[in-house]
């Protein structure tokens, strides 16, 4: 896995190793403005990781937030 700078601190690296599409989640590297789109995001996918067992279904949940989040912050850009 190459390496993410700066380094997400929402998660630990073993969480990111067992779930990588995790490291896709932080928003330390984004301007201020396109941070606050992205962190709800994040705050979610930590919700999913503390609260439902590793299953296909939660690989899922993640892709799809990840989606969401991807389109949220695009839409944030200026135009």
């Amino acid at each position: 896995m190459s390496e993410i700078h700066p380094k997400p601190n929402e998660f630990t690296p073993e969480e990111i190793q067992q779930d990588h599409i995790l490291r896709f989640f932080h928003y330390a590297h984004l301007p201020e403005v396109l941070q606050a789109k992205s962190k709800p995001f994040c705050d979610l996918a930590r919700l999913l990781l503390d609260t439902c067992p590793r299953n296909p279904e939660r690989t899922v949940a993640f892709r799809k937030l990840l989606e969401a989040k991807d389109a949220a912050v695009r839409a944030g850009l200026p135009s």
